[in-house]
């Protein structure tokens, strides 16, 4: 019996098509194109569904409502289908698919995320594939959790980073390996796939201050003491190397630690692609502990932001965010010491 796939067109290149000024979205359209794939015929291919969102998004427009949507669709259609594919805009596929790991827990079906650099209307593109081997891999794969397949790699959603707008390979997992080696055979790399969850349980995101900031030569002391005065909960800190900030005559210190004071919630993440926060190998380092920031390890930051989300939206105190901060709750982090 032929599995069956939830397709959720919420946007993106991959159903553009092509109009005076460009690519742009067009309802009904991807219908039309999913039609003339004679593959999708194929009794090797699950049976799908297609469910499209009114209106459609580019990927910049997607905001914590359209998580909160995705996930609530999922969660209701859940027991209909074997597994779920979600067509995305690619420049914020990462963050949505870091927000639907922490909203969905216990999960036992893959939830794929997929999109294209180029819409599938086009003689040249990237989309067929993406599309093809991602509804096999969301209907005929045991992958229990929510993952990106783009440019032949099948990613950890909430490990995944958009690396590049001009190539069809677009996404990395730079702190984690690939759940499958995708070429001319399909191989699961079962012992990074997390374990399938006994029963599917829902948590809703809500709106919160979060901001980003990365460190730069030169940042001023100035912008910390703007932050302190807002009514920020969260700051996530995109630090040099292994978490280091300037030392500013221990000034940006003294702030943060006042920010600890308000309640506010500090994590520190790395700039780089690659490697974790080691917060206290370097004396820079050490004054950010001294100030009640957290470690954010490997995470990517737009694992750090939804898990944010996530865990402020739960309601918990400071104390239990900054506790879960740095634990692995959806394969998202790996600790260092």
């Amino acid at each position: 019996m032929r599995k069956k796939v939830c397709i959720i067109h919420t946007g993106g290149a991959l159903g553009m098509a092509l109009a005076e000024n460009g690519y742009e979205p067009r309802a009904g359209y991807i219908k039309t194109l999913l039609n003339e794939i004679e593959e999708l015929r194929s009794p090797r291919m699950p049976a799908y569904d297609l469910y499209e969102y009114e209106p459609l998004l580019n990927s910049a427009e997607i905001s914590i409502k359209e998580w909160v949507k995705l996930a609530q669709d999922i969660k209701e259609k859940y027991e209909d289908y074997d597994g779920f594919l979600i067509i995305h805009g690619a420049d914020t596929m990462a963050y949505t698919a870091s927000a639907l790991s922490f909203m969905l827990s216990g999960l036992a079906k893959p939830v794929i995320l997929t999109g294209a650099l180029i819409p599938l209307f086009d003689i040249r593109n990237d989309a067929r594939d993406n599309l093809v081997t991602g509804l096999l891999l969301a209907g005929n794969y045991d992958i229990p959790e929510v993952c990106i397949y783009f440019g032949e790699k099948l990613l950890r959603g909430n490990r995944a980073v958009k690396v590049d707008a001009a190539n069809f390979v677009a996404f990395e997992s730079p702190n984690y390996p690939e759940l499958a080696e995708v070429g001319v055979t399909i191989t699961l790399n079962e012992k990074h796939i997390r374990e399938a969850g006994k029963e599917l349980k829902l948590s809703l995101l809500e709106e919160h201050q979060i901001v980003v900031l990365k460190i730069f030569p030169g940042i001023q002391d100035r912008i910390f003491e703007c932050m302190v005065k807002s009514e920020i909960e969260a700051v996530i800190i995109e630090a040099f190397g292994t978490g280091i900030i300037p030392e500013n005559y221990g000034t940006i210190h003294k702030i943060l630690e006042v920010a600890k004071e308000k309640g506010m919630i500090v994590v520190v993440c790395t700039q780089c692609l690659k490697g974790s926060v080691v917060m206290g190998e370097y004396e820079t380092s050490r004054g950010l502990i001294k100030a009640g920031a957290v470690s954010g390890f490997d995470m990517t930051t737009e694992a750090a932001v939804t898990k944010l989300y996530y865990l402020l939206s739960r309601g918990y105190r400071t104390d239990q965010i900054e506790e879960f901060m740095v634990t692995d709750l959806r394969g998202e982090l790996t600790r260092s010491f």
